[in-house]
């Protein structure tokens, strides 16, 4: 008897052991041509309630294990294959396609403003209905390119990005990377400009297109900003401050002059613009921008150099007075 009972115990561990094997079944992926793998799981479907463990709730009458037929999303809409259940009673609605198609961050390579991504996860926290998008304004998979201005006329991003809905393309910092840009500047040193700086201040259709092509530009002189191109469209003392503000764009530093046997001198670049405001007192007039070639103190007697205004009437004079500038010990 009392092996019976071990037998029968083994015998019902065994026929368990099996129906739980039976059931672990595998997950299903389905390539689509355009909108992702969609991976099916059946454990995760068994484990529902009203369908635990019971495999007749979708075979056959739902999927035909032996005909196989593909539906689209249309049929889905309309009842068929998932649609049967995803119908956001039962379970959730079928136009909340990233709970089944994988979506993924695109990057865009665009030669004029560099990588630009558009994250899916990020709209769809906004508007969770893939349909707002999908197929109306871009067909699922590659489309077109559409430029900047198809956009202004409401087409691609522009459809939402209008200011109303969304914001406005022409904040294009949101979506198009920018970052600084440093001159080298032969006569004037290393000369930082501030896209973060500018955009906090202006929208970047501000100076692109209207006065600088994106990408490279060709150089523009200080004579010609002095007659409204490139930065002079703006720093005109007007909208912003002048470009005779040397100092506030390219770099001033104060200069060692080491003379032998009258100690050394030290020009301060910012004790003059202190009292002189502007750089073009002394440049390019009397001083060439990086011309480091000195002057003989009866040059500046003369009115050379320093000497055009150390004359003892604009400033006091070089004649005398030599311990103002000339270090002694």
């Amino acid at each position: 008897m009392k092996f019976r009972t071990i037998l029968s115990l083994s015998l019902l561990a065994i026929l368990v052991s099996t129906a739980a094997l039976a059931l672990n079944l595998k997950d299903v992926t389905f390539k689509t041509k355009d909108a992702g793998e969609v991976v099916f799981s059946h454990n995760l479907h068994i484990s529902q309630k009203g369908m635990s463990n019971n495999c007749k709730a979708c075979h056959n009458a739902i999927f035909n294990m032996k005909k196989k037929v593909r539906h689209t999303m249309a049929d889905m809409e309309k009842g068929k294959s998932c649609g049967a259940c995803h119908d956001g009673k039962q379970a959730f609605n079928l136009k909340e396609c990233s709970r089944c198609h994988l979506v993924k961050e695109i990057t865009y390579k665009v030669k004029a403003t560099g990588a630009t991504r558009f994250s899916h996860q990020a709209h769809l926290l906004v508007a969770p209905d893939c349909g707002s998008c999908h197929p109306a304004l871009f067909a699922a998979g590659p489309n077109r390119r559409v430029t900047m201005n198809e956009m202004k006329k409401g087409k691609s991003c522009g459809a939402c990005h209008d200011g109303k809905k969304a914001f406005d393309i022409s904040d294009c910092g949101k979506c198009h990377p920018t970052r600084e840009i440093t001159f080298k500047s032969k006569s004037a040193g290393v000369t930082p400009f501030s896209h973060k700086k500018h955009t906090e201040l202006r929208k970047c259709d501000a100076c692109h297109t209207k006065i600088y092509a994106i990408g490279k530009n060709k150089p523009v002189s200080m004579a010609e900003m002095g007659k409204g191109k490139s930065c002079g469209a703006c720093h005109n003392g007007k909208e912003a401050f002048s470009i005779d503000n040397c100092g506030k764009c390219h770099p001033v530093k104060d200069l060692e002059y080491r003379i032998k046997g009258a100690g050394n001198v030290t020009f301060s670049h910012n004790y003059h613009l202190g009292k002189y405001k502007t750089c073009n007192r002394c440049h390019p007039r009397i001083f060439a921008p990086g011309d480091s070639k000195p002057a003989s103190m009866t040059e500046m007697e003369k009115g050379k150099s320093c000497g055009a205004c150390h004359d003892g009437k604009a400033a006091f004079t070089v004649r005398e007075n030599c311990a103002r500038c000339h270090k002694v010990s």
